[in-house]
């Protein structure tokens, strides 16, 4: 079948949802699917990393942010004739998978219901916390959204609200099928009403796929890592995105507090990085902090082989998580922010204890680092659930979403 993805950003940027979506893109050519993904293109350094091949549409866009990472398009008339015109030199279009929240989701759900194609829809990202921890003014910017929303998508939307959670179910309403890459996040929307009402909706309810872990890269790590932990102290690594959601501030704030003697090494990029080796500066932790960059996906997963713990400080934005469950996979530990996906989780973690204020944040994280670095120094690290490996393949994770398109095709 012909596959079109529909994504918010191209997948040569950073970001969870990318990662997922390249890995999808691969392991359902390696089925015999052909996929075309249908996102803005890129500017600056990021065309760099541009991915080849013919599986990309890049759609004029426009840099939107200060490093010109991460782009927009205007989801209008031009680009529906953009989108159509390309589409018109491929096979035939079986199935809209649409991953984006913004204008990809727009211009997906406009595609679909000009050519009458069934939809299946990916909520990657909680819209409401997100603009919350990013925008100084997220009530304004949710009740603009709604609007963009009821005159830039397809379909009668008239469902009143101006929360994100509205928002979401206008999308819903319009899709045959909604999955969910964690059961915390899918029961989270059942609960919000956000369920498919498209015409092609055999159920209404949230179909949970996590987001998988590439199955030759695993084996590959998992083949070439030494059995045996090298000496030295604690080591833990910290990935993502740096903008405010991930909690990378906080985190440094963590390690300076705390007075573990560690590696720590931060991987990625983004708008907090001098901020970010501000507070290294400024606070002289005992720990040995190091700003490597991004990574290409084998280093990181080598990266997270070779740490003690990977620390995920981020609560109720992330959806999955897939740091921790590439942890996981590879063997590694996590202490987790969240409880959501502590829960989700289920071991081989030290959970960080909830507590709304931020100073007693701070200093909650701090003590799950001293804690994790005694249990590495003790050789009494937890150890994660060996069965999360196999269910966590990207194989059995395309397997999985493929039962999806049938269903909705059906």
């Amino acid at each position: 079948m012909h596959v079109v993805m529909f994504g918010d950003q191209h997948l040569a940027t950073m970001g969870g949802a990318q990662v997922s979506m390249r890995l999808q893109q691969q392991f359902l050519e390696k089925a015999g699917h052909t996929v075309t993904v249908v996102a803005p293109a890129l500017h600056g350094r990021a065309r760099q990393r541009l991915i080849g091949g013919d599986a990309f549409v890049d759609l004029p866009s426009i840099p939107i942010t200060p490093d010109r990472e991460y782009a927009f398009t205007w989801p209008g008339r031009r680009a529906d004739r953009f989108v159509d015109a390309a589409l018109a030199k491929r096979p035939p279009v079986d199935i809209v998978h649409v991953q984006g929240d913004f204008w990809g989701a727009f211009i997906g759900h406009r595609f679909a219901a000009r050519h009458g194609l069934p939809v299946v829809h990916t909520m990657h990202n909680r819209v409401d916390v997100g603009i919350e921890a990013t925008t100084p003014f997220p009530k304004l910017v949710l009740g603009a959204l709604n609007w963009w929303q009821q005159r830039a998508a397809a379909g009668p939307l008239r469902m009143p609200g101006r929360d994100g959670w509205t928002y979401l179910r206008r999308f819903a309403e319009l899709a045959d099928a909604v999955t969910a890459p964690s059961s915390h996040f899918a029961r989270r929307l059942e609960e919000n009403g956000v369920l498919p009402g498209g015409k092609r909706a055999a159920r209404r309810s949230v179909d949970v796929v996590w987001n998988g872990i590439d199955d030759d890269v695993l084996d590959e790590v998992l083949a070439t890592a030494e059995d045996e932990r090298e000496p030295g102290p604690p080591r833990f690594v910290w990935l993502g995105r740096m903008s405010p959601e991930k909690r990378l501030l906080p985190f440094l704030e963590a390690v300076a507090e705390s007075g573990v003697v560690a590696d720590v090494v931060v991987v990625g990029g983004g708008q907090q990085l001098r901020a970010a080796q501000r507070i290294v500066e400024e606070r002289k932790p005992a720990a040995s902090v190091s700003f490597v960059g991004r990574l290409s996906y084998p280093e990181t997963l080598r990266t997270i082989r070779r740490a003690d713990a990977v620390v995920q400080t981020s609560i109720g934005f992330e959806t999955q998580g897939m740091t921790i469950f590439e942890a996981a996979s590879l063997g590694t530990p996590s202490i987790v922010s969240d409880p959501d996906l502590a829960r989700e989780l289920g071991s081989g973690l030290w959970q960080v204890a909830d507590d709304a204020d931020a100073a007693a944040d701070v200093a909650a994280l701090a003590e799950a680092l001293r804690r994790a670095a005694a249990d590495v120094e003790a050789g009494t690290a937890p150890e994660p659930d060996a069965a999360i490996r196999e269910r966590f393949r990207q194989s059995s994770r395309t397997a999985a979403m493929v039962d999806v398109y049938d269903r909705v095709r059906s």
